[in-house]
């Protein structure tokens, strides 16, 4: 295993979106990071904004998450979500097992809410690579196995930092 002191500066995002198309937007955001060596999760439903355009909702996409529309008419407001995101966030970079999926639905949030500054998201991947090898890295992708990913965006986010976490073991 390779010095990693800065794993904790790290925070796994993942969204479920309406569909998979170019217009789609987020109906639900996830972060995890390790903090005092436990896994710390915050998400949250999104309402959808008046301008986002409701005829792209996928029943199939809906099927995968088991999130109804319906279910969106209560969720806090998505200007709301972008605070809590950010203050949850702080300094912590953000990395993704889909970066180019969740950097299309993190813009499309920040953006409908007034934020110009785009964030980059870094590869799941690659950073772990670059910070673990040998069987702390065998212990990461084995913990990635046995947990299939749930398809909810606290879940699925929590899923990649746990096995950062049992990485740290080895």
């Amino acid at each position: 295993m390779t010095d990693i002191p800065d794993i904790a500066k790290f925070a796994a995002l993942d969204f479920e979106a309406s569909s998979l198309s170019d217009e789609s937007w987020p109906i639900e955001i996830g972060l995890s990071w390790l903090a005092g060596g436990e896994v710390q999760t915050w998400s949250t439903l999104i309402r959808p904004k008046p301008d986002w355009d409701l005829s792209d909702w996928s029943p199939q996409s809906a099927a995968v998450h088991r999130i109804a529309l319906q279910d969106l008419e209560d969720a806090p407001a998505a200007c709301n979500v972008v605070d809590d995101f950010l203050r949850y966030l702080g300094d912590k970079v953000l990395v993704s097992d889909a970066p180019e999926f969740e950097a299309r639905w993190l813009s499309r949030l920040l953006q409908s809410c007034g934020h110009t500054k785009n964030l980059k998201i870094e590869d799941y991947h690659g950073t772990s690579f670059a910070r673990f090898s040998d069987l702390a890295l065998d212990m990461l992708y084995e913990t990635l196995e046995r947990r299939p990913a749930p398809h909810r965006a606290g879940p699925d986010s929590a899923r990649l930092a746990h096995a950062w976490r049992v990485a740290l073991q080895y």
